[in-house]
């Protein structure tokens, strides 16, 4: 179960083409032009992705890549004021990823987002690696308008690579 949504009413699902116009409104909302990641730079409303829908109104988005049985969790964002929802579709994903045979699934976070960290880790997400620099390269290559300072001030330049054995 999870927390703070009653089951009944959380469903989650597989990105429909009825969905691209608002999943490419909120990736781009929180995203801009595009997601740096050591996998490389992704047109996230292009991936495959999984809808978070609460009493019927999209509520969550989570997009993935599949490449040589790893699962990436490339966006994760929940739109609800409850909470349990980014919980959901971290679990659907992986079950996804379980189901297509995957041995891993992985994620990034950037050195200053400390909730996201907690998020995962209490989820029974482990960190495995640390990218130093690689949101500097990011900002220098493909991504300039990556801010340079995020949570409390801290400036942003690592990426944390977390993953879940599956």
């Amino acid at each position: 179960m999870t927390p703070g949504v009653p089951p009944s009413t959380l469903v989650i699902r597989e990105k429909l083409a009825s969905d691209e116009a608002w999943a490419r409104e909120k990736l781009t909302e929180r995203w801009g032009p595009g997601v740096a990641s050591t996998s490389g730079f992704h047109d996230a409303a292009q991936l495959d992705g999984l809808v978070a829908e609460l009493d019927g109104e999209r509520v969550g988005l989570l997009t993935y890549r599949i490449e040589d049985g790893e699962c990436e969790a490339v966006t994760v964002d929940s739109y609800a004021s409850v909470g349990g929802v980014g919980t959901a579709l971290l679990d659907a994903v992986t079950d996804l990823a379980r189901s297509r045979g995957c041995r891993r699934a992985w994620v990034l976070t950037t050195n200053d987002n400390l909730p996201a960290l907690r998020f995962y880790q209490r989820r029974g997400w482990d960190l495995v690696r640390l990218h130093h620099n690689a949101v500097n390269e990011w900002r220098r290559t493909v991504k300039p308008q990556i801010i340079e300072r995020g949570l409390d001030g801290i400036p942003i330049a690592h990426a944390l690579e977390l993953e879940l054995r599956l």
